[in-house]
Order: C-alpha cells, then structure tokens, then sequence
C-alpha cells in the first residue's frame, strides 16, 4: 500500500487528470442533460482530450465510466437515457481515471439551479466534513482519526454517515488496502505512514444513515427517501502531512481552510 517515489509521481498526473474532469463538468449547463449524456461526455474526454482510461469502465461488470446518484441516490447511481437532471436536484458524480497504469479516484455532488437551501446545507456539510477527515492525515496518525473527524463533523451538523461503504486505497488496482471508514475511534485503526495513498469519501445522509440496494444491484438509496450527498478525494500521505492528488483549482489549501472556518456562520 506503500508508493515508491517514482509511483506517487504517476499517480500525481491521473490525479491532476481526474481534477480536469470535474472542472470540464464545472462549466457545462447539466440541467435538462440525462445521465448517459454525462456520462458520455466524460468518457469522450477522457479518452479523446486526456488520452487516458476510465477505469470503472468494465470493473466488476459496470458498463459505464462513472457513477450518477442524484437526490435520496447514496452511491453507484446507474447512468440512464431516461434519467434526466432537473432543476433543484443534487447529484454525485464518481469518476475515476487511469493513465500510465496508475488510478485515480475522486467525486463532487453539483447543486443543480434552485436547489432548496437544505440542500445546499447538507452538501456544504458533506464536503466539511471530507475535509475534516483529510485535515487528520499525517505520518503517525490513525484511520480511526479521520473517521471520528468526519462522523462528529456530520453527527454536530444533525447529519448521519453512511457505514456500509468506505475509502479505500488505490494505485495500480482501484480497491487496494486498507480501508477508510467515515466513522472511528481516536487512536485506532492502521497507523499513517508516508508513501500511503488512499481515497477519502464521506457519505452524508440527511436522515438515516440506513441504506439499501435496488433491483439493479448498483444503486444504493437511503431508506428513508432523503437526501445524501458525498465528496471524494484521491490523498497521498507525505513526510510532513498530506497531499490531496485530485485537488481541483477551486479548492486551493486556502480556500478550503476559509471555508471550514465560515461554516459555523452558516448553520
């Protein structure tokens, strides 16, 4: 689960590539567009405009190159002709990328025109709180830092975590050791130390944190029909802290730190 020097130097460009994708999608109107039509996109600038790989694409049978979950959808949303993004909805999309043998991964749920303002809130919190986890990320620390960091986060905002589904280390495969669960206990868990890379990947849910999986056998829903929302970043562990290799150039350390510290005012 290690990276040598010259691995995490690779997996820096398919990180860095995977950030173009969603800053590709930042500046498209998704409001009318069906999910396929995303999804479609994304696959033509991957392999077209960054002459790289989606590498969900054909994993364990899914035919696709991302994830769509819109609104009460948890994760492992299916893209389809007849989905279509509407105006108020939220929606996740998961999208990995490979290049040069090495995966990415990483996520961003949109606020799609007039979304109500407790949409907005949960997805504010949902993306805190992935930040709260990646703030815990250090040699010497512990998996279980960066659980407790994201669930108390949710849990203080009136929010659940969702347990059945986790980050996960990532390289050459896209599900590598260890596991990263969104809820922990201080001091436990695998101790952090540098070249460890993995994804951090909160899913917050406005009611219950209770889940099921429809007939499809991919999409996964809260049981209660609320919202959920879920952020996702691809993170190396460094000799002094950490460094997040799908960072988008909206989210600069800076601006992240503000808004973490503003979030109080907003609640």
């Amino acid at each position: 689960m290690v990276k040598t020097p010259d691995e995490l130097a690779l997996m820096r460009v398919s990180g860095k590539m995977l950030a173009s994708v969603f800053e590709m999608l930042d500046g498209q109107e998704l409001a009318g567009m069906s999910t396929l039509q995303v999804n479609d996109l994304v696959d033509r600038f991957i392999t077209v405009d960054l002459a790289a790989h989606p590498a969900s694409k054909g994993q364990y049978g899914f035919k696709y190159v991302l994830n769509c979950s819109i609104n009460h959808v948890v994760c492992h949303g299916v893209p389809d002709p007849g989905e279509i993004i509407r105006d108020g909805d939220i929606i996740n999309l998961d999208i990995t990328l490979e290049k040069n043998g090495f995966i990415a991964d990483s996520s961003k749920t949109y606020l799609i025109g007039n979304a109500p303002t407790a949409a907005r809130r949960l997805v504010r919190v949902a993306q805190e709180a992935m930040w709260k986890g990646i703030k815990q990320v250090r040699p010497g620390a512990h998996l279980g830092d960066v659980g407790f960091a994201i669930e108390r986060h949710a849990k203080r905002n009136g929010y659940s975590v969702v347990r059945e589904y986790c980050g996960h280390g990532i390289g050459r495969e896209m599900h590598e050791e260890p596991q990263v669960l969104n809820f922990g206990r201080p001091g436990t868990g695998l101790t952090l130390c540098e070249g460890m890379v993995f994804t951090i990947e909160p899913m917050v849910n406005q009611g219950t944190r209770k889940v099921s999986t429809e007939s499809d056998g991919w999409t996964v829903v809260t049981n209660d029909r609320k919202l959920s929302a879920q952020f996702e970043h691809t993170v190396a562990v460094t000799r002094n802290g950490v460094e997040v290799l799908t960072l988008r150039h909206d989210e600069t350390p800076e601006r992240s730190a503000l808004m973490q510290s503003a979030s109080s005012n907003l609640k």
